[in-house]
């Protein structure tokens, strides 16, 4: 990773955890999954308000490492307002960049932002911290009740 993008990184990182997007319960949210990462601690709670199969809210509580909350944050801004599909994408691409070998080449088409978290993938266990909330928002979406984990 070129130390540009590291800082890049480290800003988002740190801007994100220390003041994250839509941490709050949304009065409407009709959907919901817990996450846990038995590894890390962390552990948090994804809502979502889905009407017509568009996410028109979502928001997040719970606690977690820097990455957790930060990647938690950005996930809960980039898939407000998009359809379901739409949705299922990112987390395929998401999925696919922070999980790749660290020597490949990143493919980050359409993840705007997120994709400062490329350089996770250099750290493996750090990559569960990054996908937790990710895990939980799939669950929420398809409502199947369980417990997201990182394991």
């Amino acid at each position: 990773m070129s130390s540009d993008l590291r800082e890049l990184y480290q800003s988002v990182i740190l801007d994100h955890n220390k003041r994250p997007r839509n941490f709050c319960e949304p009065a409407e949210a009709n959907r919901s999954a817990a996450g846990v990462n038995p590894l890390c601690g962390d552990r948090l709670v994804i809502y979502l308000s889905v009407e017509d199969d568009v996410v028109v809210d979502v928001g997040f509580k719970g606690t977690g490492c820097a990455i957790s909350t930060a990647s938690a944050s950005l996930m809960t801004q980039s898939i407000k307002g998009k359809g379901i599909d739409e949705v299922e994408r990112l987390f395929d691409g998401f999925h696919g960049m922070v999980t790749s070998e660290p020597d490949a080449d990143v493919r980050d088409e359409g993840l705007g932002k997120l994709s400062v978290f490329s350089g996770v993938r250099e750290f493996p266990v750090r990559v569960k911290c990054a996908t937790l909330a990710w895990h939980a928002m799939r669950e929420a979406l398809h409502s199947t009740g369980e417990t997201a984990t990182t394991e």
